[in-house]
């Protein structure tokens, strides 16, 4: 199993993806990883380092796209960049999956356009693993399309019950269509047609509202990438306004050390779900490969849950599960 990794992507390059795909070869003696990026600065990394040289290779591309570059224009202007390098390692065969904390827009533009899309697919989507009551569920599409068609929504649905199944090991997963009411004349015309079209899916719970989410009344949440992308920012910024409110209330009720230790121990707990780092990464769902980002600071111990997880969608053929829910 070849997993390309940017090593030139994210807020922590080269350090983080280099940590982390040791790490990554330590747990599964099955991987082989590949470092894509600019190849003196990886072999820096690397000399701090004691790891396998015959499974931890290094790919040469010494252009880097930046965090705040222009998608589009810096895959056409950057072909000798990490991740148009990467993709296209993947694309021509020489590794199973490539994996990036860099630049998501950038990313996306790269798997679209070198990847292609999967059979009966009309857009990729980018899903996002959210924290329920019942652990992680799925929420898509979190920014890949602003704009969703009724149809489009029934790929997600597809798509999503897919991963969720095989990767995320939710059985016979749910859908839920976010509203702003439960009822089925609510929202807008897109959701009223999304709506009439989701219906003939046997596990469609139907519209569910932003307090739903939580409470995971369903184990697949669909909406447009606008919405999506702000309830996974809003959800992004819950650890720290928490820490704020909490601290604000040892403060205010003038506990002791001790007792403000304890509340600080318990809190930490709590907000576990919300740690990202253990997610990793999540694909897109919908490129003819397996292309997989994370978040811009995502730590060694994301990077290698992203390298594995990348590694588990190879294994169970999700696209080739997802191509045959579509026929």
């Amino acid at each position: 199993m070849i997993i390309a990794v940017d090593a030139a992507g994210g807020d922590y390059y080269p350090e983080n993806p280099v940590k982390g795909s040791i790490q990554a070869l330590n747990e599964s003696t099955e991987l082989t990883v590949i470092l894509v990026g600019p190849e003196d600065i990886i072999e820096q990394e690397l000399s701090k380092h004691d790891y396998d040289e015959q499974r931890l290779l290094v790919q040469h591309a010494p252009d880097i796209i930046g965090m705040d570059e222009a998608p589009a224009q810096a895959v056409k202007s950057k072909q000798n960049s990490s991740i148009v390098s990467g993709i296209g390692m993947h694309k021509a065969g020489k590794c199973k999956a490539f994996v990036s904390a860099g630049n998501t827009g950038a990313l996306l533009a790269a798997s679209s356009f070198l990847l292609g899309k999967l059979e009966g697919v009309s857009r990729p989507t980018i899903a996002a693993m959210y924290p329920t009551v019942k652990g992680l569920r799925l929420l898509l599409d979190v920014g890949a399309n602003l704009e969703v068609r009724p149809d489009m929504f029934v790929q997600f649905a597809h798509m999503g019950k897919i991963f969720a199944n095989e990767i995320m090991d939710v059985e016979d997963p749910t859908v839920g269509l976010l509203n702003v009411g439960e009822e089925e004349e609510k929202g807008t015309s897109v959701l009223k047609d999304a709506f009439k079209e989701l219906e003939a899916l046997p596990n469609f719970v139907g519209n569910v509202e932003g307090r739903d989410i939580f409470s995971a009344e369903a184990d697949i949440f669909l909406s447009d990438g606008l919405v999506g992308n702000l309830l996974l920012k809003f959800g992004e910024s819950i650890p720290e306004a928490l820490n704020t409110f909490v601290k604000k209330g040892i403060q205010k009720l003038e506990l002791g050390p001790e007792e403000a230790k304890l509340v600080g121990k318990v809190l930490k707990a709590s907000l576990a779900e919300f740690d990202s780092d253990r997610i990793g990464g999540v694909p897109f769902l919908g490129v003819d490969g397996v292309s997989m980002v994370g978040h811009g600071s995502s730590s060694p111990l994301a990077i290698r849950n992203m390298i594995l997880n990348a590694a588990k969608c190879v294994d169970h053929s999700i696209n080739k599960k997802i191509v045959a829910s579509l026929k």
